[in-house]
């Protein structure tokens, strides 16, 4: 199946639901959804079409990008161990968040494996997971109370 027909198929069950797509034939594709869709558009993924763990959860603060959007995206890198013809595919399922009060929901449920990279974009860029089961420190020390460091905001002391 190509990649093309991956983004085809997760656009027909979910009409209107796709903000935005960037599709790359050789290897990655992206799609962008609401918080509110991110969940439903997961469990698809993992059910109908696949995707059965987490590689990595980032964050991006794009306040300072050519767009300047006020918002951090969180954009979740997913795998394929069952899926032989997926299996050197990244599919990105990404959301933007309002940077004054990011939160959604933690999609740990559907995706054990990304409990710590969320606990790590909670830290870094201060996104709250809705239902995360141990939403807590992870890098930084437990005495922290600066913002996140990877806001754009954050100037490190002594600089």
């Amino acid at each position: 199946m190509s990649l093309q027909t991956l983004v085809g198929e997760i656009e027909t069950r979910f009409a209107g639901v796709v903000i935005e797509k960037v599709v790359d034939e050789k290897k990655l594709v992206k799609v962008v959804v609401s918080p509110e869709n991110i969940k439903s558009v997961a469990l698809y993924l993992r059910d109908s079409l696949g995707f059965d763990h987490v590689k990595a959860v980032t964050g991006v603060d794009l306040s300072r990008l050519l767009k300047k959007e006020s918002r951090i995206e969180v954009i979740y890198h997913l795998g394929s161990y069952t899926r032989e013809e997926l299996s050197k595919s990244d599919m990105a399922l990404s959301t933007k968040l309002d940077k004054a009060n990011p939160r959604m929901p933690s999609l740990n449920d559907v995706w054990p494996s990304c409990e710590y990279h969320e606990r790590e974009v909670y830290e870094m860029f201060g996104v709250v997971f809705e239902g995360h089961p141990d939403l807590r420190r992870l890098l930084l020390p437990e005495y922290w109370m600066d913002m996140p460091p990877m806001l754009k905001e954050y100037e490190p002391p002594g600089r």
